[in-house]
């Protein structure tokens, strides 16, 4: 997974780890929101990604911070928008969550094809307007 994030990285425009922490989020959202047949196959198919999911989802952690962020505004119905003011709270514009945001499913295109990410994008209100 190392690679794909770097390579994310660097076509983002941000530092590797920032990536893995937004790309780990990105992720969990996407598990949370879009059915799950799709977006299992899709996390799967991707070399690493289900463990940044269980790394970063913001699941485990009910404190401040990054991850506690996430998890208020997912408990707050934040949806879609809650998962940007959380990556904007990491500290990452509206343009490098864009960049981020369409480098993680160009990869997941790579690994899952076209038809399984495009049931998951299709399947969450709005998200596709970022891409």
């Amino acid at each position: 997974m190392n690679e794909i994030i770097d390579q994310i990285a660097t076509k983002a425009g941000i530092s590797p780890d920032i990536a893995e922490k937004a790309v780990g989020m990105m992720l969990g959202f996407l598990q949370r929101e879009a059915p799950d047949g799709p977006v299992t196959k899709m996390i799967e198919s991707i070399p690493g990604a289900s463990d940044l999911v269980a790394q970063y989802n913001g699941e485990e952690t009910s404190g401040g911070g990054l991850l506690g962020g996430l998890l208020n505004a997912v408990g707050a119905g934040g949806g879609l928008m809650g998962l940007g003011q959380s990556l904007m709270s990491s500290g990452l514009s509206m343009g490098e969550i864009s960049s981020l945001a369409k480098e993680t499913i160009a990869t997941a295109r790579e690994h899952a094809g076209d038809e399984v990410v495009d049931q998951v994008v299709n399947s969450v209100p709005g998200l596709s307007q970022f891409l």
